[in-house]
């Protein structure tokens, strides 16, 4: 007769189960008529959180369009969009207008949705802008960055910017998208100098002729192909000649004829 164990009962292995991590937004099928004709239609765009999406395309392709609808803030023509129940979010627009109040300070800190005078000030600080300067005559960098801080100040769980970097020196472009970054948001910004998009973004959406192109990661989206084919331009990739990473450059083809 075989040995019988008397005890307790073997714990059983965990049973593991995969989850698969929910949309913070979620567009089907979105389509906005302009005109006499579709602007853009079937878009289809699903957000995660964290998730940095850079919107790009020529000059009236319908990037700002497009990002105000994903915001909520224009209606659709046709198709859905779903969003978390309880997601904060902030549209930030590309012309902050700061007319009727004395200082940056007043606006940044204006209206019920206004942000806590502290943290718009700590971030305000970490953008370099005095909001003690005068609305009246402030430039259009120092009012794009007070804009910045209000918007990050809101503590937003999703965050839309409209070309983010206007008036700003080169510089300062890619420190306030990596500030912006810091922050862990979900992030969709319209971008217009394409060299800040491969550093900022997770994902990449290029629109062209009513439809959304490539949405990948920026290696896989911004392809030799597509972006000579979109902006006539050429794009390369080097490494870095002192750091270890890549280089995305953007290059005018030449097209004027060598000397002879």
């Amino acid at each position: 007769m075989g040995r019988v164990h008397i005890g307790p009962l073997p714990h059983p292995s965990p049973l593991r189960v995969s989850v698969m991590p929910t949309p913070i937004l979620a567009f089907e099928d979105l389509g906005v008529v302009q005109g006499s004709g579709w602007l853009f239609r079937h878009i289809d765009l699903h957000l995660m959180p964290r998730d940095r999406l850079a919107l790009i395309g020529r000059n009236g392709a319908g990037k700002t369009t497009l990002l105000k609808l994903l915001a909520g803030r224009i209606d659709a023509d046709e198709g859905r969009r779903t969003i978390v129940p309880g997601t904060r979010t902030v549209l930030l627009e590309q012309d902050p207008q700061v007319v009727g109040y004395a200082t940056l300070r007043d606006w940044a800190l204006a209206g019920d949705d206004a942000p806590a005078a502290h943290e718009v000030e700590a971030i305000a600080d970490q953008l370099g802008i005095d909001l003690a300067r005068e609305a009246a005559t402030a430039s259009g960098g120092e009012r794009r960055r007070a804009a910045i801080a209000r918007a990050l100040a809101q503590d937003p769980d999703v965050l839309f910017l409209d070309e983010p970097t206007n008036h700003l020196d080169p510089r300062a472009r890619g420190e306030l998208l990596e500030l912006v970054a810091g922050f862990g948001m979900t992030v969709i910004a319209v971008l217009h100098d394409l060299a800040l998009v491969a550093p900022f973004a997770t994902r990449v959406a290029v629109m062209n002729e009513a439809r959304l192109h490539a949405l990948a990661a920026p290696r896989e989206a911004l392809t030799q192909q597509l972006i000579r084919e979109i902006f006539g331009v050429d794009v390369f990739r080097l490494r870095h000649p002192t750091e270890d990473r890549e280089l995305t450059v953007f290059d005018v083809p030449n097209r004027v004829a060598p000397p002879s």
